[in-house]
């Protein structure tokens, strides 16, 4: 079988080195508002301010936005995410070394955090076979067999360069048995320690200097374990006490939104979040929408990704402060009103629903990048207003308008 690895086959063994003793980032709880809290997150890269939203940068890039409009005053997006199956598959490790790291390849300075591929390839489906190794899929690109390993993702995280890598882990779906959830949860802990082990001796490898390239900078990487268990939460606790005994830099809620009921993801988050180490920072990874924030920032989550306002500013769908809207249907064809007159961003100044609607109605891809722009404002500044609200100790009164706001419809 070909390996899919531009940098080593799974086989190859490790050698034992010593870690690099400097920290990855310094992060501090400045706030709390019940479970809520507010924090800084210092990074090699810059500072973030916590509740934080990350928007998603599948292949280098986040969909349908330049990176100067996510670093403007309006956006000031602190950290994005890097996809690690697609930046492997394409255009690969080789060629991102060659123009000095992620960062530096796509032009992006301030923090990132690369996920483990896992769960990509975990929605392969049948494309993929899951063993003790690793996991053996065909690419979706070309057919080619390829194998994605704990040791193979940290060698392509420590090459990508982000501030923060994921351990690789398997997802169990949300609708699991109890016994196929214990099966998935134990394979994820082992693939935790080894992730662990080869993020170790990868760490103190390159303790030297940085790669050929590559800037040096202050700090290393840092590593977060994941939670799984699906819907189990029995399972939740002890997968969280056990990847805590392994030891890592920051710790992620996984494998839900993956088709569980509203409910039942909120009573994970709310039975798991809390018992997190309250030093390290909290990571609810995939989820959500505006709502589904709110609810995870109130059990005590700090991090955040998800595809939703770009997948659905493509798809002609804006989040605004009444709900959302789609900019497809006939209602706003003359509709002079801006997609959210709450809204003070640099689209809701300009245009119209009726502008707008007209662009997508003719296929023109400034539709996209608009609503685009548009939603990942109003993600970014919810946060914001998150963040204001635990500062000042009024979290519970902004979460219950934010809500009741969001329910009353766009008249």
């Amino acid at each position: 079988m070909a390996v899919c690895d531009p940098l080593r086959s799974p086989q190859r063994p490790l050698r034992l080195l010593l870690v690099m003793e400097t920290q990855p980032f310094n992060f501090e709880v400045t706030a709390r508002d019940g479970e809520a809290r507010a924090g800084l997150l210092k990074t090699r890269r810059g500072e973030i301010e916590t509740p934080v939203f990350m928007p998603v940068g599948t292949a280098g890039t986040v969909k349908g936005i330049r990176f100067e409009e996510l670093e403007s005053p309006e956006l000031d997006a602190r950290i994005i995410l890097g996809n690690t199956y697609h930046l492997w598959l394409r255009p690969g490790i080789e060629t991102i070394k060659a123009g000095g790291g992620l960062h530096k390849f796509i032009g992006w300075e301030r923090a990132m955090l690369t996920d483990s591929g896992g769960f990509q390839v975990w929605s392969l489906g049948a494309l993929r076979k899951i063993s003790e190794e690793g996991t053996e899929f065909r690419s979706h690109i070309d057919g080619v067999k390829c194998f994605l390993s704990p040791e193979i993702s940290m060698e392509v995280q420590t090459a990508l360069d982000g501030e923060i890598a994921m351990a690789f882990d398997e997802c169990a779906p949300g609708e699991a048995t109890l016994e196929e959830a214990r099966r998935s949860m134990e394979l994820t802990l082992r693939w935790a320690k080894r992730s662990k082990e080869a993020f170790d001796v990868i760490a103190g490898r390159d303790a030297g200097g940085p790669q050929a390239g590559m800037p040096a900078l202050p700090g290393r990487q840092a590593l977060f374990g994941i939670v799984q268990g699906a819907s189990h939460l029995d399972l939740r606790r002890e997968s969280l006490a056990r990847t805590v005994e392994i030891g890592f830099d920051g710790y992620a809620i996984g494998g839900l939104s993956v088709g569980e009921e509203k409910p039942v993801m909120l009573e994970v988050i709310e039975e798991i979040a809390p018992r997190m180490p309250a030093g390290k920072p909290r990571y609810l990874m995939g989820v959500g929408t505006p709502e589904d924030l709110l609810e995870a920032v109130a059990r005590g989550v700090d991090m955040f990704d998800c595809v939703l306002p770009t997948r659905n500013g493509r798809n002609g769908q804006a989040f605004t402060s009444r709900g959302r809207l789609n900019i497809k249907n006939a209602r706003y064809t003359d509709d002079q009103l801006p997609l959210d007159e709450a809204c003070g961003c640099s689209v809701c100044r300009r245009h119209t629903r009726a502008f707008l609607r007209h662009l997508y109605q003719s296929g023109e891809m400034l539709a996209s990048i608009l609503l685009t722009h548009h939603n990942l404002a109003f993600f970014l500044d919810t946060m914001r207003r998150v963040r204001q609200a635990i500062r000042s100790g009024q979290y519970a009164k902004f979460r219950r308008e934010y809500t009741e706001q969001l329910s009353s419809g766009l008249g």
